[in-house]
């Protein structure tokens, strides 16, 4: 049997992101509770300018060669996590942009959503859920949301995820376990 891919979209590009270290974090939860591969995805390395195919997304016929790319990438995953902060309560542009780009490589792919902020965020994970059921994407419940402390966002002190997250090991846990099950 295959090893099922999991693409890890990291939402953030935003200088002095923590995003990465977050999104490795997940990987390494992932790479031990489950039996699939793990491969993260840099949205700063893929660049997407905004709206420059001449057709909509669900007709397909990419014609640039950064959509094209970025449309492989995506269609080749059994599945998506979303790895993403909150923003003002939302998501980040550069998410959204990245998801507008596609439409059919999303249909009926298995994702899950984990976010970060000073909330948690849940807002950002309701708004990015409405997004991805627009695009037909199988979600699944569980949507683990770590809340940072004001120190790490007001003053950037850095972060030690196996020990700052541990209270999240377990719905991070849960969500990767529950994305398993729908991955066919």
């Amino acid at each position: 049997m295959n090893r099922k891919s999991v693409l890890l979209i990291m939402g953030s590009t935003r200088a002095g992101r923590i995003c990465p270290v977050i999104t490795e974090w997940v990987a390494g939860i992932g790479r031990s509770c489950t039996d699939s591969s793990y491969e993260l995805v840099d949205l700063s390395q893929w660049p997407l300018p905004m709206d420059d195919e001449p057709g909509i997304p669900a007709a397909g016929g990419y014609i640039q060669p950064h959509t094209q790319a970025w449309s492989e990438k995506v269609a080749s995953a059994d599945a998506i996590v979303f790895v993403t902060p909150q923003y003002n309560w939302g998501y980040p542009a550069t998410l959204k942009n990245a998801i507008d780009h596609l439409y059919k490589e999303w249909n009926g792919k298995p994702a899950a959503i984990i976010t970060y902020g000073g909330h948690g965020g849940g807002k950002c994970a309701e708004q990015l859920r409405q997004v991805a059921g627009a695009v037909k994407m199988q979600l699944i419940s569980a949507t683990p949301a770590i809340t940072l402390s004001s120190d790490v966002i007001k003053n950037g002190s850095p972060i030690n995820p196996d020990v700052d997250f541990k209270t999240y090991l377990e719905s991070v846990e849960q969500a990767l376990h529950q994305l398993a099950t729908f991955m066919v």
